[in-house]
């Protein structure tokens, strides 16, 4: 019997910790496919005492029976994906798991030479990581890029270290529409992996400080090639507070000891760039347009622990232009005045606590308020970065 595809999404600008909330779901699928996005995005894993970043194979990794699929969505480095799958096969991962759909197109180094100029030439640069992936997206769409099956055709001249490249990644390379349609119709469990976050869709997004691929839960479809029909339950990913890289609109910001300590105790430096994070207050109008952009019907809670010690926690509960009320808007974000709600803080530590009801009561009580807000059930809160750190 036919099974449903579960997605997993970043309801934020990125970085809400989604890696782990997959690796952790992947243990009860058979595949991890990632639809969208480069070697722009990154997440992290621990083994043993050694973390390991990965930037374009799906997360799931560290289970055996799970497959590893980079969609047609995607536009991949070849030497930043050879590198990976030398990293995993240094730590005893066996990487013949990880396959790569025929359509997905590929990141050259005269693309990452364009992502630098076109940086260097604007007015207001939207501080992309400088790794080609929006000049790749742009050649797709000129309909003059390259994709694996062109590589594994030889229909275009290819130099010395492509050559090399193509040889060593073919037998990773899939029909990857077949590859998906193969999985559903066998009733294999699949879970599909959003890159970024629902605030960087390159369509509804705050453009133009976006990404350049739809990272809400309707590209899964265009990026994997399946129907709509076959999507499950949709599950959102986002941080107990907001934090952003690079430029654009961010209303909940915090340009003060507060949003640097969020960031010191959060560790908010960027997984591939290391770049300092821009942090504020957790923006309920933003995540709740993200829940509908989305479809959501769930949504986990990341890194509640960071929020423990303040003395008193916002919410960004409205926006308001020239005392006039609004919702998400596209434009003139950066104009809105953030109407904030506060809650009681908590100093208890909460690591420990393995269900939402140990929670020390104000930690409780700001669950149940996201909850309320964004109106959808709340699956999961990690309350620590280990990973079986986490509130049921």
């Amino acid at each position: 019997m036919p099974s449903k595809a579960d997605v997993i999404v970043g309801l934020q600008w990125g970085d809400e910790g989604k890696g782990r909330i997959v690796d952790l779901y992947a243990a009860d699928y058979d595949v991890v496919a990632r639809f969208a996005g480069g070697d722009n995005a990154g997440h992290s894993i621990v083994v043993g005492d050694r973390e390991l970043a990965l930037r374009i194979v799906p997360s799931g990794v560290m289970h055996p029976h799970v497959e590893l699929f980079v969609g047609g969505g995607t536009v991949v480095n070849l030497q930043t994906l050879i590198g990976e799958l030398d990293a995993l096969a240094a730590i005893g991962i066996d990487t013949s798991r990880v396959k790569v759909s025929d359509r997905a197109h590929v990141v050259f180094p005269y693309h990452v030479s364009r992502d630098a100029a076109s940086e260097r030439e604007r007015a207001n640069a939207i501080g992309t990581t400088g790794r080609g992936i929006g000049p790749a997206y742009v050649d797709r769409v000129a309909r003059t890029g390259i994709r694996f099956a062109d590589l594994l055709r030889g229909v275009t001249d290819a130099d010395r270290e492509t050559g090399a490249a193509t040889e060593r990644l073919t037998p990773h390379v899939v029909d990857g529409v077949a590859y998906m349609q193969e999985l559903l119709a066998g009733g294999k469990r699949v879970l599909l992996e959003g890159a970024q976050g629902s605030l960087l869709d390159v369509g509804y997004g705050t453009y133009p400080f976006v990404t350049s691929s739809h990272t809400i839960a309707g590209g899964a479809c265009t990026g994997l090639g399946i129907g709509p029909s076959a999507i499950g339950r949709v599950i959102g990913v986002l941080k107990a507070y907001c934090t952003r890289v690079g430029a654009g609109p961010m209303p909940s910001e915090l340009r003060d000891e507060r949003g640097q300590r969020l960031r010191g105790q959060g560790g908010e430096f960027g997984t591939v760039t290391g770049r300092p994070r821009r942090c504020g207050w957790l923006d309920a109008v933003a995540a709740k347009y993200a829940v509908a952009l989305n479809g959501l019907t769930s949504a986990v809670i990341t890194k509640l622990d960071v929020l423990t010690g303040f003395d008193r926690i916002g919410i960004v509960t409205g926006y308001r232009i020239a005392g006039r009320s609004v919702g998400f808007v596209a434009v003139g974000l950066d104009e809105v005045e953030p109407i904030v709600e506060e809650l009681a803080g908590w100093s208890e530590p909460i690591g420990e606590c393995r269900r939402v009801a140990d929670l020390p009561a104000a930690a409780g009580e700001y669950v149940d308020r996201v909850r309320e807000l964004l109106g959808v059930p709340i699956e999961l809160v990690s309350v620590g970065r280990e990973r079986t750190q986490l509130a049921r």
